[in-house]
């Protein structure tokens, strides 16, 4: 998979980029409305929210190198969801 790396701003509270609350993907500013999850591999967080638009993204944020990327993305309408491969070409 390509890996899409998207602007993040983050709340820092008690750890750095605690959680989002606002990003860009494609030139497009999102604010993010709800964290509805939260997830940790031994190198990454993971946080599901659904984003101003009304859709849902999972945004991932390798500590090590401190980028952020779009790992999925679910429409409001379809709920389908979509790898990162077709949410690049969107």
């Amino acid at each position: 998979m390509i890996a899409v790396f998207i602007e993040v701003e983050s709340y820092s509270g008690y750890r750095a980029d605690e959680r989002p609350f606002r990003f860009v993907l494609s030139g497009r500013t999102y604010e993010v409305v709800e964290l509805e999850d939260r997830w940790y591999s031994p190198r990454a967080m993971y946080f599901r929210v659904v984003a101003s638009d009304g859709n849902r993204y999972v945004l991932r944020h390798d500590e090590d190198a401190d980028l952020w990327s779009l790992e999925a993305f679910r429409a409001k309408s379809s709920g389908t969801r979509t790898s990162l491969r077709l949410a690049e070409n969107t």
